[in-house]
């Protein structure tokens, strides 16, 4: 199985929240963009929300999301994984979240786009940091492997823990 490396976080030092999904796809990792694949919902969820469509270049949307205050990222930094599922997903280690939080005090919110996200944080990172600072919030994972729930609900529980996240949404 081969050894992937993630992708350096998108930031913002006066970021609030921070998006976490659990390893890039393929495509993602191949392209060196977060949520690459044209059948992601993330990037179409993004432009309803703050505004970070799609159809603009990745260094605008990335540029729209630092200005609504938000970083991304993964929590693993590699894995062994063969295709882009995270079932399959082996031989994690984690990113370095301590020191990324210390570097980014303003922090108070961290989603996660899906059940594996929030599964590898809580088993590898969680247990090093202060959990009482973050509010940490599972969210219907993007990918479009998760077909299980309805897009908008989807939609609504992304904007939802936006609302509570302070995120400044582009519409109601």
């Amino acid at each position: 199985m081969p050894v992937l490396t993630g992708l350096p976080p998108i930031e913002n030092p006066q970021a609030r929240t921070l998006i976490l999904g659990s390893m890039p796809g393929g495509m993602s990792l191949k392209l060196g963009r977060y949520y690459a694949h044209p059948q992601n919902r993330f990037w179409r969820f993004m432009g309803l929300l703050v505004g970070a469509e799609p159809s603009l270049p990745y260094e605008r949307r990335i540029e729209i999301m630092r200005e609504a205050g938000v970083a991304l990222w993964d929590v693993l930094a590699e894995c062994e994984r063969e295709g882009s599922l995270d079932s399959t997903i082996r031989a994690e280690a984690a990113n370095d979240f301590g020191s990324f939080l210390q570097t980014h005090p303003q922090i108070r919110s961290v989603l996660f786009n899906g059940a594996k996200a929030e599964q590898s944080f809580r088993r590898y990172a969680l247990p090093q940091l202060e959990p009482d600072t973050l509010e940490l919030r599972r969210l219907p994972s993007t990918s479009p492997a998760n077909a299980s729930q309805d897009e908008t609900a989807k939609l609504d529980a992304w904007r939802s823990a936006f609302r509570y996240a302070g995120v400044r949404l582009i519409s109601a």
